[in-house]
This record gives C-alpha cells, sequence and structure tokens, in this order.
C-alpha cells in the first residue's frame, strides 16, 4: 500500500512546490497606456513588425549594407554561439533528470595481514555495473531544467535585439554619412562662391570702388569656408570606419546613394501599434521576460533543494580470483536512500531566500523595460512628427532667405545698401542651409528610432548556424519534401532550396516567439482578486 502511494506523495509534493512559488514570487505589473503618444492619430495603425527593413530602407545600397552587417559583425557570431550554448545548457540541465549507468572492469591485489600471521595476497578480477538515480522530492531537478530552459529563450531573443540595434546603428551611420557629404558640398559651393566675391572685391579695392574693409571681410569669410573642409573630411572618414567596422571589414570606403531624397510617404506608413501589441514585438521586452522566468525558475530550484532527495542505487557483476573464476561468484547489490544535509539546511535556506530577492531585483528591472519602451516609443513619435514639421519650415526659411540675398545684391548694385549687408545675408543663407541638410538627416534619423522604438528591423528566422543536429536533418527533411512539391515556389532573390530553409527556420523562430509571448500575455491579464468573508 505504501509502494502505491509514494507516487502520489511525490506528486503533490511538486504541485505544492509550483503553487508556492507563486505565492512567493508575484507576477509583475504592467501598466499599459490608453495611447502611447498625443501624436498617435497622426500615424495610422500599420504593424511596424510586419515592415522589414528592406521594405522600408528604399536604398539598394544600404539594404546590401545591412545584409553585410547581419552576417560578418562579430557580435552577431557571440550571440548566435550564445545560443548554442544556452541549448547545451539545457540539454545538460534535461539530462541530470535521468540515471547514471557505470561499468567497470578492472583487476587489483587485496592484501591482508593478521598477527602473527604472514600476509595473504589475493589477486581479484572485477567486471560491475552500476544503476544510480537520484530526484529531490521537491522537483528541484525540473526547476533547473526550466531555468536552463527559459535562458535559451532569452538567448534568441537577445540575438534578435541585436539584430534590431545593428540595423539601426548601420542606417544611422549610413545616413549621418550622406548628411555629411552634402553638407561638405555645401561648403565648397559656399567657399566657390565666396571666392568669386574675394575676387570682385579685390578688383574693386584696387580701382577705388571698394573700401579695404569691406574687400578684407570676403577675404575673412573666403578663408572661414576653407576651414571647414578638412573638419567635414575627417568626420567623413571616422563615419566611414564606424560602418566598416559595423560590417565586419576593415577600414574602406563606403559606397552610398548620392541622389537619396526624403520621402514625406513615410508620415502615413509608420505604424503606432496598440499597447499590448508593442510588449509582444519588441525583442527585449521579451528577454527580459525570459529572464525573470529563469529567476522564478532558479528560486524554484532553491526552494526545493533544501528538501530530501531520493536516492536509489542497484550494482551488481562479477568478481573472481583469477580470471578464469570471473564468472563463478556473481552478486547483486541494490539500496535506496532519503537523503538530506541536515547541517546544510541554514545555508540552503539563505540561498533560497537570495534567490527570492534575485527574482524580485528581475521583476523591477522587467517592469521599468515595460515602461522605457513605451516612453522610448512616445518619443520617437514625437520626434519624427516635430523633425518633419521643422524640415518644413527650415525649407520656407530657405526659401526666403534665398530671396533676400536676391534683393540685397540687387540694391547693393543700386548704391540702397552696404557690402556688408550682402555679405550678412549670404552667411545667413548658409547656415539655414547647413540647418536644412542636418534637418532632412534628423527626419531618417527620427524614421529610424520610430521604427526601431516599435521593434522593427528583427526577423523571426532561427540563425542557420545555431541549428542543432536534430533540426538541421527535420531542415533537410523539409527541402526534399518542398523540392518534390511541383506547387512550391520560391521567394523573389532565393531558390526554392533557400526558400525551403527559410521556411524551416522560420518555423522554429516563431514558435520562440509564441512560447515568450504567453507570459506577456498572461502577464497583460487581469489578475483575480479573493472575494472578502463576510
Amino acid at each position: 500500500m505504501r509502494n502505491r502511494l509514494f507516487p502520489a506523495t511525490v506528486l503533490v509534493a511538486v504541485l505544492t512546490t509550483a503553487c508556492s512559488m507563486d505565492k512567493y514570487c508575484p507576477s509583475p505589473e504592467v501598466p499599459l497606456p490608453e495611447k502611447i503618444s498625443p501624436y498617435q492619430s497622426r500615424l495610422d495603425s500599420l504593424a511596424s513588425a510586419d515592415m522589414r527593413w528592406w521594405n522600408v530602407y528604399a536604398d539598394t545600397i544600404l539594404r546590401n549594407l545591412i545584409q553585410k552587417t547581419l552576417t560578418n559583425n562579430r557580435d552577431m557570431h557571440v550571440a548566435v554561439s550564445k545560443i548554442r550554448q544556452m541549448r547545451y545548457n539545457m540539454h545538460s540541465a534535461l539530462d541530470d533528470h535521468l540515471p547514471e549507468i557505470d561499468l567497470t572492469l578492472g583487476n587489483h591485489d587485496e592484501r591482508q595481514h593478521g598477527r602473527n600471521e604472514p600476509w595473504d595476497i589475493e589477486n581479484v578480477t572485477e567486471f560491475k555495473g552500476r544503476f544510480s538515480w537520484r530526484y529531490n522530492l521537491f522537483g528541484a531537478e525540473t526547476w533547473a531544467s526550466r531555468q536552463a530552459e527559459e535562458e535559451f529563450l532569452a538567448s534568441v531573443e537577445g540575438q534578435r535585439t541585436l539584430q534590431m540595434h545593428l540595423i539601426a546603428e548601420v542606417s544611422t551611420a549610413y545616413f549621418e554619412l550622406i548628411a555629411l557629404d552634402r553638407q561638405l558640398e555645401l561648403v565648397k559651393k559656399t567657399m566657390e562662391t565666396w571666392r568669386e566675391s574675394m575676387e570682385k572685391a579685390e578688383l574693386r579695392y584696387k580701382t577705388g570702388l571698394f573700401k579695404e574693409t569691406a574687400y578684407r571681410q570676403a577675404v575673412v569669410e573666403y578663408k572661414a569656408s576653407t576651414v571647414q573642409i578638412p573638419q567635414y573630411e575627417k568626420l567623413i572618414a571616422l563615419k566611414e570606419n564606424q560602418i566598416s567596422l559595423l560590417a565586419g571589414e576593415l577600414p574602406s570606403r563606403v559606397d552610398r546613394d548620392d541622389t537619396l531624397t526624403f520621402s514625406q510617404n513615410f508620415l502615413n506608413q509608420m505604424p503606432n501599434g496598440l499597447p499590448s501589441e508593442l510588449l509582444l514585438r519588441r525583442p527585449d521586452v521579451r528577454q527580459a521576460r525570459a529572464e525573470l522566468a529563469a529567476s522564478k525558475a532558479q528560486a524554484g530550484f532553491m526552494f526545493a533543494d533544501r528538501f530530501p532527495s531520493l536516492s536509489l542505487s542497484w550494482q551488481g557483476g562479477f568478481e573472481g580470483d583469477p580470471i578464469k573464476d570471473l564468472f563463478v561468484s556473481p552478486y547483486l547489490y541494490a539500496s535506496g536512500y532519503l537523503v538530506n544535509a541536515i547541517f546544510a539546511f541554514g545555508k540552503k535556506h539563505h540561498r533560497y531566500k537570495a534567490s527570492l530577492e534575485s527574482y524580485l531585483q528581475e521583476r523591477a528591472s522587467y517592469e521599468h523595460k515595460v515602461l522605457e519602451v513605451f516612453k522610448e516609443a512616445s518619443d520617437a513619435m514625437v520626434s519624427y512628427v516635430k523633425t518633419a514639421e521643422a524640415s518644413l519650415l527650415l525649407l520656407d526659411l530657405q526659401n526666403a532667405t534665398q530671396e533676400y540675398v536676391g534683393l540685397a545684391q540687387k540694391q547693393y548694385m543700386n548704391g540702397g545698401l552696404d557690402y556688408m549687408d550682402v555679405l550678412d545675408s549670404r552667411r545667413k543663407l548658409f547656415s539655414v542651409q547647413q540647418q536644412l541638410a542636418q534637418s532632412l538627416c534628423n527626419q531618417y534619423l527620427a524614421l529610424i528610432n520610430l521604427y526601431m522604438a516599435f521593434g522593427g528591423g528583427w526577423s523571426e528566422e532561427f540563425p542557420q548556424e545555431a541549428l542543432s543536429k536534430k533540426q538541421l536533418k527535420k531542415q533537410e527533411k523539409l527541402v526534399e519534401e518542398k523540392l518534390s512539391d511541383s506547387t512550391f515556389n520560391a521567394q523573389e532573390g532565393l531558390s526554392r532550396e533557400e526558400t525551403a530553409r527559410r521556411e524551416y527556420r522560420r518555423a522554429v523562430g516563431e514558435d520562440i516567439t509564441r512560447r515568450n509571448g504567453k507570459k506577456i500575455k498572461a502577464d497583460l491579464e487581469p489578475k483575480e482578486t479573493k472575494k472578502p468573508k463576510e
């Protein structure tokens, strides 16, 4: 009867442990605003996660640069290696559930010596097998494997987060490089204008039509414009080196599209989404949630590790003297123990308490991450709208300044203005042109920040290098099935074989997305409150 009740007792103990962890590790509180930003109504409700970077960035050169970065960047290699490491840790934790089997084949001398008796030397040959299994009654091994699994999921989301940031970083550097090119071009054109003005001023000064002050001022303006050229050339070289490093290459010249212009249509294309969708969309949020679940599993392990473990052992084999009598004397030995470290209970209890505090820290970090993503999304939306408005205003200002320069030039020729006023109007025009060039660049940067704030840019496709041997076999089996299907079509720019492989890797990645999304969805559900007793 006791033998029948024992498995049920173990099951009840494990279930009691799980419930107790929910009690001591409370779920995070995830506040959701009604809307992300007051400018939300000015943007539509498209899902940015569905807008891949190759659809957002129309520049073919930038697309190729992003692809090269995702392939060659060393940090991406580290992130993929960490996924493999966490998968091995997960399998190792799962293997801890299994029993151990040892085989021993050996030979040794047994020496016995009694009082006033000669040494008795016996040569023994043995062939033994041992089967052992140890399992914590409160499921410590289950918690350990759960922790390893959550750490694996967190590593996948970490790779996706890095992918999102790398796309944003290389795109930002690319547009900043184009902005520097345009500013350098503007400086050179302005320098040429100042050079022509200086030559005219010098001619008029020598003929007595100009004051020396006006001529010297024209010389100063020309010299000041020449000073800016090496500064911009330095910034361009440094920016190219930054992009080369991101792309995993040695410093080299970076190709770019000099004809690129900003499209105002992006104002009607970028999304706002729903607050809950924002949390599910961001890989860094899902990474933080997986790390929180791993911390809870660690606390569960520390809780269960304080209590007894069941140890079962079976040992049998043959032993003989000499080797010809090896199979004459077989033996079998079985044992079972209930093991608990009594004097280590205080140490384990304190470790358990420390793990609870660690969980509370991770819980606070996750809640802070939720607040942080809403701030980033709101900031990105405000910056995007206001940067676009500033560009339009600067464009109007540039047109007005150009008219002012033309009018000042006419009045100067008619004797109505001093030449210093003409120089001043040109300085204002140059300053406005520089601001407008930077503002157009800021529009691209605001687009990037908005895109990243809503979790865009990463792919659910699981890295090829991180697939296990079992997954690789499944992938190749899928490829064979797809290639034999005449209705299966290849994606644009890919072969049918590569399309099939990507479909499999995407299915693996989507499964991980769903598993992490379930935790966040559970956080968003209203918590049931117990009714007070009457």
